[in-house]
């Protein structure tokens, strides 16, 4: 089997850290609780980031000049900041529809879903080696198979079994950190690997081959989540609304400009710019932050399904108490 070089560097500025923030240290990290704000600008709102994703853009697109104080800290996947935001140490922040599917039954859960970013599927994908012999998924029957667990690339991982006609037991899953799915992938150590993101853009650089990209597995929802206790304060949610707000301006100054946000984004990252063009060339459809919808609460209960039947979380799952329409005023119809 060929493998590849792709460096640890590559994948830190890829928008996948190294070094995820440690949720217990987080929330050790943080002092006291301060007495309640009286106004806006005397409030601190505690975001979630990843880096190179839309919410690192507001200084330029022009929307960064907010009435309250922003802190920010930077994670490597959506079931982090799930936890975080459980365990008090953030605010709001972004993930994809499986993350808030494992922490449902968490006692006292904080996550509330309060909007959905529509966007890209097709940097989802199964990588295989360039010399691979796999032209379908069915082809990975017994092999190892390499995914980021409770994240898109879990389900991609149960929806392809499926429409195979596979189980779990027919390949060798191996749940990986995305820092050690590169690890194992350049390596020859698994035979493919279900990963997202400008990632997926620098392996095929390096020589790997797109067996199947999520088109027509994954809805293209995203979700943004805020605590529930956030919400539940007047203040708070006066000023998480204005964050959607502008986090819907930045999707839109992204979605006029493909080779500008490229731009930007390599300088932000140090990822070449022509791979972001690139992605944003292939992408599924743009980028829109949009209210909660029906629809939206639907296409995650669809999610939740597959992964109680499939035994992965200890029962089935009503998503709907884990919606939240409150800051619906501030964005636009889906």
């Amino acid at each position: 089997m060929t493998t590849f070089a792709l460096s640890r560097r590559h994948l830190l500025v890829g928008g996948l850290s190294i070094t995820s923030l440690s949720v217990a240290g987080l929330t050790a990290c943080s002092p006291a609780k301060p007495a309640r704000p009286a106004s806006l600008e005397d409030l601190t709102l505690r975001v979630a980031t990843y880096r190179g994703n839309l919410e690192t853009f507001f200084q330029s697109a022009g929307v960064a000049e907010t009435p309250y104080k922003l802190a920010k800290s930077e994670f490597a996947s959506g079931n982090l900041i799930a936890e975080a935001i459980n365990a008090g140490a953030l605010d709001v922040g972004g993930m994809s529809e499986i993350p808030p599917i494992f922490v449902a039954g968490a006692p006292g859960n904080q996550v509330r879903i309060v909007a959905v970013l529509q966007g890209d599927v097709n940097n989802q994908v199964v990588l295989v080696p360039k010399d691979s012999k796999a032209r379908t998924f069915a082809d990975l029957k017994g092999k190892r198979i390499g995914y980021v667990k409770a994240t898109t690339s879990h389900y991609i991982l149960l929806r392809l079994l499926d429409e195979a006609g596979l189980t779990w037991a027919d390949i060798k899953p191996v749940a990986l950190s995305p820092q050690d799915g590169l690890a194992a992938f350049s390596s020859g150590a698994v035979d493919a690997w279900i990963i997202y993101g400008v990632i997926v853009q620098q392996a095929r650089q390096a020589g790997a081959r797109v067996l199947r990209t999520a088109k027509g597995i994954l809805s293209g929802n995203y979700l943004i989540a805020a605590a529930r206790e956030a919400l539940d304060d007047p203040l708070k949610r006066q000023a998480l609304g204005d964050y959607l707000g502008r986090y819907a301006k930045v999707a839109d100054w992204v979605n006029a400009d493909g080779a500008r946000w490229a731009e930007v984004r390599s300088q932000a990252t140090g990822v070449p710019a022509g791979l972001y063009l690139q992605e944003f060339q292939e992408r599924s459809g743009p980028t829109r932050l949009i209210k909660v919808s029906e629809a939206a609460i639907a296409s995650q209960q669809k999610v939740a399904d597959a992964f109680a039947t499939a035994g992965l979380i200890p029962a089935k799952v009503d998503v709907r108490p884990l919606w939240d329409d409150r800051l619906n005023s501030a964005l636009p119809d889906g």
